[in-house]
């Protein structure tokens, strides 16, 4: 086994293969798509596809088949959770401040002018898949933050897999993709309730998972958080009331076939809020749910660890 990782999208990007003989062949791999996804799908550059394509006025733009499927993903995820994971919420995060990469977001402010709104809804995004353009009615930003990291973290663990010949595990800030021969025992992945700096690391501990295919994800209110005059805000926007999700989760952990469903999984769940539990179970989800005030509940076949505030 041997290991690496290094910044990128203002969090960072881990890399884990069998053998250590193809860590450096991997690596090579796994940067040059999160380039591509960069490029393709950032809000935050200026010449990415999906800018320009944001920018268009509500006219038909030819778009490249990567951002073609990134965008597809994530108009196949607002459907399949019924509009709780929604692409169009780019404009409300602006209004709220997250308007640049998140590491030069101020970490507090002023009160400022906030337009608070609905997202417009995926419908509003027309795809046209043979032709390979996308339409994007006006008044409507498209942010691909809660899918394109988890695209990200499974592309690039196919690819370096495929190109390398080893087990792989790729993790982009906590969303992990795992690729080719897993271990003898499987990839054991550290799950914890995610915290900024700013906040007590208190509550749930750290638990150990094991995957041997698929990925796993962790979506989290306790980090990519500031505030605006004095107000606490956080990254996971409910697209129906246009403003932070309000709880009662903290964070959800998911298991899932690829890591794109555990991320659409987890957020949905924690927008879900008091209905996540039931939501997960009717999908056949595995999930570690963290409460608010620190206490844990499971959803299907996630281990239970010995606590006493932990339930099922």
């Amino acid at each position: 086994m041997a290991v690496t990782d290094w910044p990128v999208w203002g969090t960072s990007a881990q890399l884990v293969v069998t053998d250590p003989g193809c860590l450096d062949p991997a690596r090579a791999v796994v940067e040059e798509v999160i380039a591509d996804v960069d490029f393709a799908a950032s809000r935050f550059r200026t010449d990415s596809e999906l800018s320009r394509l944001n920018d268009s006025g509500g006219e038909w733009q030819d778009v490249s088949p990567l951002l073609m499927r990134a965008l597809r993903v994530a108009i196949d995820a607002a459907e399949w959770t019924g509009g709780l994971v929604d692409p169009t919420v780019g404009g409300t995060l602006v209004d709220l401040g997250y308007d640049r990469t998140f590491s030069l977001v101020p970490a507090d402010g002023d009160v400022v002018p906030v337009r608070v709104r609905t997202a417009p809804g995926w419908h509003r995004v027309q795809l046209d898949d043979d032709a390979g353009r996308v339409r994007v009615r006006p008044g409507t930003l498209i942010d691909l933050g809660a899918t394109a990291k988890g695209l990200a973290a499974d592309l690039a663990a196919d690819a370096a897999a495929n190109d390398v010949g080893c087990g792989v595990l790729v993790s982009l800030g906590g969303d992990i993709s795992v690729a080719g021969p897993p271990p003898d025992d499987g990839w054991a992945i550290g799950v914890a309730d995610l915290t900024d700096l700013s906040l007590p690391a208190d509550g749930a501990d750290e638990q150990v998972v094991v995957i041997r295919s698929g990925g796993l994800a962790t979506s989290s209110t306790r980090a990519r958080r500031w505030r605006r005059g004095g107000f606490e805000l956080h990254h996971l926007i409910d697209p129906r009331s246009g403003m932070p999700a309000a709880g009662p989760w903290r964070s959800v952990s998911v298991t899932a076939s690829t890591c794109v469903l555990a991320n659409t999984a987890s957020t949905a769940a924690v927008i879900a809020g008091s209905a996540a539990p039931e939501w997960l179970r009717t999908r056949g989800f595995h999930a570690r749910l963290v409460h608010t005030d620190g206490s844990v509940l499971y959803v299907g076949a996630w281990p239970r660890a010995a606590r006493p505030d932990e339930e099922t």
